[in-house]
């Protein structure tokens, strides 16, 4: 068994809005040296396999069907082997 830590993130020729309106945010709270705020997204997911290359091929599946929107977002992912 597999837990998978998974990074969505806009990728970088893409404008993130969510990000500009913290950025504005904290701006406005007097935290002018911030700045480039991006905001993603982080899944934690259990894969019930106990090959690390089909458990790879799973999440790695997932992720460009599911999680992430190939066309605006990138995905990156550590899978860690648990024991119970």
């Amino acid at each position: 068994m597999f837990k998978a830590r998974i990074f969505v993130n806009l990728k970088e020729s893409v404008l993130d809005p969510k990000g500009k309106a913290v950025e504005l945010t904290l701006h406005n709270l007097g935290y002018k040296t911030i700045n480039d705020v991006r905001i993603s997204k982080y899944i934690e997911l259990t894969v019930n396999e106990t090959d690390k290359q089909s458990a790879e091929k799973s999440v790695n599946d997932i992720c460009d069907k599911v999680l992430a929107n190939p066309n605006v977002e990138s995905f990156k992912f550590t899978l860690e082997s648990i024991h119970e």
